[in-house]
């Protein structure tokens, strides 16, 4: 083979480079991460680590309904808050509206400090383009010893605010973690509440700012307060790490607005044997789709777990205008029927994992503030591949000869939902292509 010339040399050092910056994950050694499945784990697991705090609580959410499992965790709160506790809570405006009035007669009175993010009491608030942007992180750090980060809204796992009550609970997981990953997840959050309460009270912030005998000082204690951690360090070698190898995800509209996108992509581009995805939501991007889809053309197991129980119908139809193309490059797709699905899910090879609440469609990929946690360990990515198995068990799988029934319907459906697709990142203010 022909050495390399300098042109391509060069081509391959800047792509190398561009590979540095944006991976986006910065891995720890030396944690611990347990797999929870549904409220049923988490919300006794959350409620036992909150009884034994001592100092502080941060929590945010993006649905919080305080009914059945949820009310034993409401208590933990509440009883947190009374013996002294700092207990910071931060809700989504949208997600958790139904509710307000009740968590503020529930917590507010017992001490939880309580902020909305970006609130819709307002008629107007609906005509902001911003408020298409949702809080959608699922985050609770308790004296900056453990975290939880998942898909699991503060909403009982067998009902739903839009379809009510079921017999089956919802498919759903969230991480429970300690060592030197919470600091960020702690960081992430706090700057979170204090973004929520900044923009509830600016004025009140402002005119103190004004009044303040050192308004310089005060200022640059806001901005810590309001920073995210950063994203990417540069030549780490996470195998040097010690177990368990992990790294806090975030999407905002900062500094790291594809972050989490990416780390999928910088996975799947890497994949060797397989990889596995959940998610309720899926409409990827151009560079998404062509990384699974190459994975599937290079002999790479790609199975894709999506809703077969429907919540939002325009949400299946985006995700079914898909199979057509995903199927025809030999990627496998099942849908799961035996409840609701809402795990947000990833697996590739036997120690790659992401648990989070980014779905894999563009309201998550470049709008709403997300959460994921990625975890290098072979015995945790074990115990969640058993679960991906188990679900796929008990799901449908989309015959393969679906992409053999083109037809005109099926391309006006792709053409209708990209172009909904499009009109809704406009309004929201993204430009570019997805």
């Amino acid at each position: 083979m022909a050495n390399p010339s300098a042109d391509e040399q060069r081509a391959a050092a800047v792509r190398a480079a561009l590979m540095r910056v944006i991976h986006p994950a910065v891995y720890s050694g030396g944690n611990r991460a347990r797999l929870l499945r549904g409220g049923d784990a988490l919300f006794p697991a959350m409620a036992h680590a909150i009884e034994q705090a001592r100092h502080e609580v941060w929590l945010a959410t993006y649905i919080y309904d305080n009914v059945a499992s949820v009310t034993a965790l409401t208590q933990a709160l509440v009883e947190a808050a009374e013996r002294g506790v700092h207990v910071k809570l931060v809700v989504d405006g949208f997600g958790s509206r139904a509710n307000l009035p009740e968590l503020r007669r529930a917590l507010c009175d017992a001490g939880v400090q309580l902020t909305v993010f970006r609130p819709m009491d307002r008629w107007w608030a609906w005509l902001q383009p911003s408020q298409l942007r949702r809080l959608h992180q699922k985050i609770c750090v308790v004296d900056g010893r453990v975290a939880f980060v998942g898909g699991i809204n503060l909403l009982d796992d067998c009902y739903d605010q839009v379809h009510g009550w079921s017999d089956q609970p919802r498919l759903d997981f969230a991480v429970e973690l300690a060592g030197p990953i919470v600091a960020p997840i702690e960081q992430a959050v706090r700057a979170l509440w204090t973004r929520a309460n900044v923009g509830r009270n600016f004025a009140k912030e402002m005119a103190a700012l004004a009044r303040s005998a050192e308004p310089v000082a005060r200022a640059r204690r806001l901005l810590r307060r309001l920073r995210m951690p950063k994203g990417v360090k540069a030549g780490e070698e996470v195998g040097d790490l010690p177990p368990v190898r992990a790294a806090f995800v975030m999407r905002d509209n900062l500094r790291q607005r594809r972050a989490i996108e990416r780390s999928y992509i910088h996975a799947i581009r890497k994949a060797k044997t397989r990889v596995d995805l959940i998610s309720p939501y899926f409409y990827p991007g151009r560079a998404f789709m062509r990384v699974l889809i190459n994975a599937a053309r290079r002999g790479v197991q790609v199975r894709l777990l999506l809703q077969g129980k429907i919540d939002y119908r325009i949400a299946a139809v985006a995700a079914q205008a898909l199979y057509d193309q995903l199927l025809s490059n030999g990627v496998k797709v099942y849908e799961y029927t035996p409840a609701f699905l809402h795990a947000k899910v990833g697996l590739v090879d036997d120690e790659w994992a992401t648990i989070g609440s980014s779905n894999i469609d563009p309201l998550s990929l470049l709008l709403n503030l997300e959460a994921n946690v990625v975890i290098r360990d072979a015995a945790f990515v074990n115990t969640l591949a058993e679960e991906f198995d188990n679900a796929v068990s008990a799901s449908r799988e989309i015959d393969p000869a679906h992409a053999r029934r083109a037809s005109l319907r099926g391309v006006l459906r792709r053409g209708f939902v990209a172009w909904v697709a499009h009109v809704y990142l406009r309004v929201a203010g993204i430009t570019g292509r997805y």
